[in-house]
């Protein structure tokens, strides 16, 4: 396989594989390098991307690859980042399996890796009645007995999005209540059950959420449970000194330029708003973003 590429790609699901595709069409040499360990793998079907609506994750990004591999400049290998750095006029890019590419370009595709809690269950049931997107799951689950898992500012914010899709609602706080007193009258005019105790454990089959244990004993049947909890990227953004945003995220400009010359990124590694959609749209625009630089810089 040929070494030097124009533009090497870390991460191959939806943002990679359609920035891939818009430099494959523009004839640039295009290293993909992927993992084949997506974050909505336990997801069962895709939802809000028109022409895929229901389809599952993996038939979509399956589907992603065949297509964007017709493209004879654009290449894939199935491996682990561990290392990035900056040449004096190239990124050099080591795979845990010591091969080393080199590239004009770097776009950093490579997503997050959500933190579980150390709640029994909570991982099982992660991306299938544990979710954590309204847009994504929640008309599936529209109506249903529902928990949230969540506090503060965000824990009331969210709120307003699912109490449009149910009204059986409960907010976990998981521990004491950072809700100011006016956010708490909010919920009691709404009807909205608000609960401090810690869960304890999540009772499942499955993955398809029964109930939830709290830790003074006390059971609450639940049939989906929404959850927001923490994440850090996938790849060590540090090596090349990538600056990431209070959020955790990797700051981009309007172009998806990071802060670092040569080095863009898009999908789920620079915005909470976690969709397929969104990230095909991403990876397509930088993509051509980054065709129009290297077009440049060789006119």
């Amino acid at each position: 396989m040929e070494q030097n590429f124009d533009v090497i790609i870390i991460g191959g699901s939806y943002a990679g594989l359609s920035a891939g595709m818009a430099l494959g069409r523009s004839l640039r040499n295009v290293l993909i390098i992927d993992s084949g360990k997506p974050c909505n793998r336990q997801t069962p079907h895709s939802h809000n991307f028109i022409t895929h609506d229901g389809k599952t994750p993996k038939e979509i990004s399956n589907l992603a690859k065949e297509q964007v591999l017709k493209y004879e400049t654009v290449k894939f290998h199935d491996g682990i980042v561990v290392k990035t750095s900056k040449n004096e006029d190239s990124f050099e890019v080591e795979t845990e399996n010591g091969k080393i590419f080199h590239a004009k370009k770097i776009i950093l595709a490579s997503g997050i890796k959500d933190i579980m809690p150390n709640i029994p269950g909570f991982a099982e049931c992660w991306g299938i009645s544990v979710i954590h997107c309204p847009y994504c799951h929640g008309y599936e689950v529209k109506g249903k007995v529902t928990g949230i898992m969540a506090n503060g500012d965000m824990a009331f914010d969210f709120s307003k999005l699912v109490f449009n899709l149910t009204k059986d609602l409960t907010l976990f706080t998981n521990g004491k209540s950072t809700l100011t007193q006016e956010q708490v009258e909010k919920f009691n005019q709404n009807k909205i059950n608000l609960n401090e105790d810690e869960i304890s454990e999540i009772v499942h089959k499955n993955g398809q959420i029964e109930k939830v244990i709290l830790k003074n004993g006390k059971e609450i049947s639940l049939e989906v449970l929404y959850a927001k909890i923490p994440f850090e990227q996938n790849i060590k953004v540090e090596d090349l000194g990538i600056e990431l945003n209070e959020q955790g995220f990797i700051t981009v400009d309007m172009m998806q330029k990071t802060n670092i010359p040569g080095v863009f990124a898009c999908g789920d590694n620079v915005t909470m708003m976690r969709s397929v959609a969104n990230a095909v749209a991403q990876g397509n625009f930088t993509g051509a973003v980054v065709n129009k630089e290297l077009s440049e810089e060789e006119f």
